[in-house]
């Protein structure tokens, strides 16, 4: 038998400040998430980031939660079952996440008592990042590397371009009536231009070649492979250039980030006379914070204030059937 094992990002336990603090720190004091020497980011994590957050981050996470709790966790807990009864006679599912709960240590410890045959990890990142991506792996590894018996291993560690993601995400905007809105933008969530420099692995790459190409060498670069997703899904829409446009949100800090800013963008799209937008977040599979705050409430609110009418939100993948079977096909295609 072999398992397969679904990571997301993470949420905190409860929308109340003791757990939304816990869980910023474990998340910002990741090496990977800012990337700074341990006593700089401590000090900027512990000293400023987590007490000045806090209460911003526990207001916005009540606003998300529901009767049923995260959006995230129990949209990932939906995807894993059913993937179980998709897969099952082959694999047993399991999830986690990568900060907090289910944790990936006691999930991990789970999977190393069964002995399976091998071991395939799906992080739920659909373009690479260190700090998403690249976090996960590493701590799946150093995990693994305790094991006396380790397993057969596969990990999937991007899937932007793979042709089933491309097409459950544009069958999800198809839901929409997209002719009727003004225009459509593509959100991903932000990085500093630093990590985009260090993935990159073309020798003096420029953004503008970024953008306008994804070939093999810019598979990890996250703003190339971000462009790759759009280009693919609008080509499926049938989106002219004109009507379409890139960002990307959620920034930290002052340092330069990956630009252009989706907050910016709205708020000048707005004041050309776009009064319709259809908002895609396709570097979340499940909706969250950044989809259903920030973008379905906050851009919402900031829209209006400069002359905009409705932000549509497209629903991320969540567990809906198609997501799952894309999901299954590609990692039966990965063996």
């Amino acid at each position: 038998m072999k398992a397969l094992l679904l990571i997301n990002l993470g949420t905190p336990d409860a929308p109340v400040k003791k757990d939304v603090k816990r869980y910023l720190t474990e998340f910002l004091n990741d090496p990977r998430v800012i990337d700074f020497p341990t006593v700089k980011r401590k000090l900027l994590v512990n000293g400023i980031i987590v007490p000045f957050r806090t209460n911003d981050s526990t207001l916005a996470y009540q606003e998300l939660w529901t009767e049923k709790g995260s959006p995230l966790l129990y949209h990932t807990e939906a995807l894993a079952d059913k993937m179980a009864s998709e897969l099952k006679g082959e694999y047993e599912v399991y999830f986690s996440m990568r900060y907090q709960n289910p944790s990936l240590s006691r999930v991990m410890a789970e999977i190393e008592r069964k002995a399976y045959s091998e071991l395939v990890v799906v992080p739920l990142y659909p373009q690479y990042a260190s700090s998403s991506t690249g976090s996960t792996a590493q701590r799946v590894m150093e995990l693994m590397s305790k094991w006396e018996v380790i397993p057969s291993f596969r990990m999937i560690n991007s899937f932007f371009d793979d042709e089933g993601f491309i097409e459950v995400v544009a069958s999800n905007g198809r839901k929409y009536n997209i002719a009727s809105f003004d225009h459509v933008l593509f959100s991903y969530h932000g990085l500093p231009e630093r990590h985009i420099n260090k993935s990159c692995k073309v020798p003096g790459c420029k953004p503008e070649e970024c953008i306008s190409e994804n070939t093999y060498e810019r598979k990890y670069c996250y703003r190339s492979a971000c462009y790759e997703t759009t280009r693919r899904v609008v080509g499926k829409l049938g989106l002219p250039a004109e009507r379409y446009s890139v960002a990307f949100q959620s920034r930290l800090g002052k340092d330069p980030w990956i630009q252009p800013f989706a907050d910016h963008v709205i708020v000048d799209l707005a004041r050309k006379g776009v009064k319709k937008l259809l908002v895609f977040s396709p570097a979340f599979v499940a909706d969250c914070l950044e989809t259903v705050v920030e973008i379905g409430s906050e851009y919402q609110e900031l829209f209006e204030e400069n002359g905009g009418e409705q932000i549509q939100l497209v629903e991320s993948l969540n567990s809906s059937d198609a997501w799952v079977k894309a999901l299954k096909k590609m990692v039966l295609k990965s063996a």
